[in-house]
């Protein structure tokens, strides 16, 4: 535990200092619920775009936070030898993986705190809204996409790993119902973008903040994708190239 905590709390510092991420992870999800929500270049009435868009903003920051932040900045310190020195510690990958996943939820409260405020002033109105599905939900999908950011961090070049995180992002923004809603997909591709962990997310947290019932099966295969990548990270995790 004392290994764990002594690693968080590097996790959290080396975050905090990096003040252009952490203001391109604010205010890119604002920058996009702010402009889509005001126009009409999205297929869903203007009475729905705030109420699609946001949960959809929050599925983007967790994406962006636990997948694309950390596994590029993971693959950096891979590079540069950072974590070669780790690998000799007693700290070992499965305490790596949960450290890094725990930052990163520390910096998704703060993303939701602002990103939720901008929603109200957007007049945003959730309904009855279920708490503990949200906050499960947040931490099954952060670590979902934390797991995916290490595989990819932990196994290829800091280069190539830049490019295959961003890669990755843009598919998943596309399809996976973030700012377009997969019923617009052809058939085919729909049952496949219905199963990827950024769907899952955020029609999880639709129904969360619109007091429906969260689809069980979805919350389901959501911990599937979180348990199978954060395993699969510990596993497959190179401290070096």
């Amino acid at each position: 535990m004392k290994l764990f905590c002594s690693q968080l709390r590097q996790e959290l510092t080396v975050m905090a200092r990096n003040g252009e991420q952490l203001l391109l992870l604010v205010f890119i999800p604002v920058l996009l619920l702010v402009f889509f929500s005001r126009t009409d270049f999205l297929p869903i009435s203007e009475q729905d775009n705030i109420d699609f868009l946001m949960p959809g903003v929050l599925a983007l920051a967790i994406m962006s936070t636990a997948m694309v932040s950390l596994g590029i900045a993971t693959g950096f310190e891979r590079g540069y030898g950072v974590l070669r020195r780790l690998g000799t510690t007693p700290l070992g990958t499965g305490r790596l993986v949960a450290a890094k996943v725990s930052a990163v939820l520390v910096i998704e409260l703060t993303q939701f705190a602002i990103l939720i405020g901008v929603g109200l002033w957007l007049d945003w109105r959730p309904t009855e809204m279920s708490l503990p599905v949200i906050l499960a939900t947040m931490v099954l999908g952060s670590a979902a996409f934390a797991g995916i950011g290490l595989i990819l961090a932990g196994r290829l070049r800091a280069e190539v790993n830049l490019a295959a995180q961003n890669g990755l992002y843009l598919v998943l923004l596309l399809l996976g119902g973030i700012l377009l809603p997969t019923e617009e997909l052809p058939n085919g591709l729909k049952d496949f973008a219905d199963l990827l962990p950024s769907t899952l997310l955020g029609d999880l947290l639709r129904d969360s903040f619109a007091g429906e019932n969260a689809a069980t099966n979805n919350l389901a295969i959501l911990a599937v994708w979180a348990v199978a990548t954060c395993g699969l990270a510990a596993l497959c995790f190179r401290w070096s190239d």
